[in-house]
């Protein structure tokens, strides 16, 4: 069986998300954490944490699981990121994107963050949130990747020595012959990378037809979910299957590690009708006693039903741990509460997490020694579920910070606690 597609993704959340709209168009796809066992499907998705970890570290990953995915004969790789194209100028983006460009033998790459679905547009080489760009929305708080420049061009150029241009609406709405005619002279003028604009879902299904050939192409998981149809039609994958999974029994939790607006709206939902813990990681020296204090909280509670614990804050208290621990400190201190808590709660007999986060989502991975999930249909922006198998199967949504509807929560617990069958 051919390798079609070989993605790597620089979080959980994100990989998670990309395989589950290959799923939800009928292409096997497989998900794991690590370049390990040969690919036994059509499409596979290594999610990697990357994001925000050194550029050289980043850079080196990118590089042995790139290899991997050539040496395993995939014929297109892709490169999975954020709609929000979160980086900065010492970001990962760029030497990643270099990385697998050397391996796939140069030529021209776009970028395709857009997501219209979840309000996310590039026009002009401009990002916009909703009716925002991008460094006027809540973004710019982020902790650890602040958007302040929307000019994708400008944020990407900062990050790598490859030429990077523009391929813009009026091009891409005038159809294929006219984007591979600008494409052309785009390589004539040396240029390598190519930020592609893209408002609309139409604007996708355009980019995708451009690109399905290339090599090497990057973006968010939505202008890959326009492919299985090309695949199709050009016999490089079979009728589309059906991804359901089990449903998983036991009691269920939430885990915030997130400090997106959205979460934080999730949160104040879910607490309507569900007690929420919000732990204070400065409080917290040790995080093993922030874990065994949450730990006494949550268990008395869960007969009851789901409960939430969080480590969210909003903008100026996430500034004030910042102040005082240090950027990556205050974000470790977080994860690494929420992982060990996360591990107790599984002995416990949990067996269903909705993680928010992806920086969080990968360190309670890490911590269960999970490296593959069995993924379900993506449903919607932030709502799509995977299964560990194993004794006890496990349920998980590994929700992006910055998506899903505000009453998500308690909705997606009930349906992994259901099942698709």
């Amino acid at each position: 069986m051919a390798l079609v597609f070989g993605a790597i993704a620089d979080d959980l959340t994100g990989g998670l998300e990309l395989a589950a709209m290959l799923c939800a168009q009928g292409v096997a796809c497989e998900f794991v954490t690590d370049a390990a066992e040969p690919a036994q499907a059509q499409a596979i998705v290594v999610a990697r944490r990357t994001r925000v970890a050194d550029p050289a570290f980043a850079r080196d990953e990118f590089t042995r699981i790139g290899s991997w995915l050539r040496d395993q004969g995939a014929r297109q790789i892709f490169f999975k990121y954020c709609a929000t194209f979160d980086s900065t100028p010492a970001g990962n983006i760029g030497p990643c994107a270099d990385a697998l460009r050397a391996i796939t033998g140069g030529g021209l790459t776009a970028f395709c963050p857009s997501f219209p679905e979840a309000g996310r547009r590039v026009f002009q080489g401009h990002l916009f949130a909703d009716d925002r760009l991008i460094s006027e929305s809540s973004k710019r708080y982020d902790p650890l990747t602040p958007m302040t420049d929307p000019d994708l061009v400008r944020v990407l150029q900062q990050q790598t020595a490859t030429s990077v241009g523009l391929i813009p609406q009026q091009v891409v709405r005038d159809g294929l012959a006219a984007m591979e005619r600008h494409c052309a002279g785009l390589v004539g003028r040396g240029i390598g990378f190519a930020l592609a604009d893209a408002a609309t879902p139409e604007d996708l299904a355009a980019i995708a037809e451009l690109t399905m050939a290339w090599p090497l192409m990057t973006g968010n998981s939505s202008v890959a979910a326009y492919y299985p149809a090309l695949w199709r039609r050009a016999g490089l994958v079979g009728e589309a299957q059906k991804a359901l999974l089990p449903a998983i029994a036991g009691p269920g939790v939430v885990l915030a590690g997130s400090c997106a607006e959205k979460t934080l709206k999730q949160l104040e939902i879910f607490a309507q009708s569900r007690p929420v813990l919000t732990i204070d990681p400065g409080e917290f020296s040790d995080p093993k006693a922030a874990c065994a204090q949450a730990l006494d909280w949550a268990l008395p509670r869960l007969a009851a039903g789901p409960v939430a614990i969080a480590t969210s804050a909003g903008p100026e208290q996430v500034a004030a741990l910042q102040e005082r621990l240090g950027r990556r400190e205050a974000a470790a201190r977080a994860e690494t509460i929420l992982s060990l808590l996360a591990q107790r709660l599984r002995e416990a007999g949990v067996r269903r997490f909705l993680i928010a986060g992806g920086e969080t989502s990968g360190a309670i991975l890490d911590g269960f020694g999970i490296t593959r999930l069995t993924v379900g249909a993506y449903r919607a922006p932030g709502i799509s579920h995977a299964v560990a198998d194993g004794a006890e199967p496990l349920a998980f949504c590994l929700k992006s910070g910055k998506l899903g509807p505000d009453d998500m929560f308690l909705p997606m617990l009930e349906t992994m606690e259901r099942g698709d069958g």
